[in-house]
């Protein structure tokens, strides 16, 4: 993908074939007037996306909206994106997992809501699913890929930490300009989050795509700034709190 962006062309689509035809299945087809036809079910038809590199991109809807279909048929037509749940963690302390300096790895850490000494010092299978979530998120990062892919974005998190991490995201992506990729059921990131291209997805009907521009964007800075202290606020250490969760700010491209 060259400096200007693509406008990628997304088909998705699946084939549903009968189930076997068991006894428990005929009883619960002929429960509901369910037939054995055959059939194709159609998530997007010629749908563009206009992408450029570095951008964060949030694919929102319910759960069999086909959010998560279209992050993957996105992410097959990129180079260079990185998983978070396909990351291999090693049985290491977290400070010793991330291939970055010592001070950079403190700061992503923290910026991916894992600021406290004592799990910086715990390995992966001591973690929380939560806290194993936003550890594969920091790992992901370090790796430094063009594209960080990640399905159910915060959702295994409490609201307030996660609409911490989706502001720390956003930061993250403008600073590094590293491209994300996210898809959520839970809009009260988007907020936070706020993604230059945003999805909203829709069973039986083409998805609506919002665009963010420079002044909303502008706005939601000044905004943080002046009432919740989201951007500003910052200690000596690079340090701000947000709802009682200290993020760090700062790190390093």
């Amino acid at each position: 993908m060259n400096a200007k962006g693509m406008r990628m062309r997304l088909h998705v689509a699946y084939e549903f074939v009968p189930p076997t035809a068991t006894v428990a299945v005929r009883q619960v087809m002929d429960h509901f007037g369910i037939g054995f036809e055959q059939g194709r079910h159609e998530i997007v038809s010629d749908w563009e996306l206009p992408l450029e590199p570095g951008q964060l991109v949030c694919f929102v809807g319910d759960s069999g909206s086909g959010k998560s279909s279209l992050l993957r048929a996105t992410a097959r037509q990129l180079t260079g994106v990185v998983d978070i749940q396909q990351v291999e963690l090693e049985e290491v302390a977290l400070i010793d997992a991330l291939p970055l300096p010592f001070a950079e790895s403190l700061n992503l850490l923290s910026s991916c809501g894992l600021s406290e000494a004592q799990l910086i010092l715990r390995r992966p299978a001591e973690l929380s699913e939560g806290q194993r979530y936003r550890f594969r998120l920091a790992r992901a990062i370090a790796e430094k890929p063009d594209w960080v892919l990640a399905d159910e974005f915060t959702s295994a998190l409490d609201r307030t930490t996660a609409k911490v991490i989706a502001f720390n995201v956003r930061r993250l992506c403008d600073r590094l300009g590293i491209g994300f990729l996210t898809a959520t059921t839970h809009e009260d990131v988007l907020d936070d989050l706020q993604p230059d291209l945003c999805a909203i997805c829709r069973l039986r009907t083409q998805p609506e795509l919002i665009r963010r521009t420079d002044d909303a964007g502008k706005k939601k800075e000044s905004a943080l700034r002046t009432t919740c202290g989201s951007a500003g606020g910052l200690d000596a250490t690079g340090r701000t709190s947000l709802g009682g969760i200290t993020a760090g700010m700062t790190w390093a491209s």
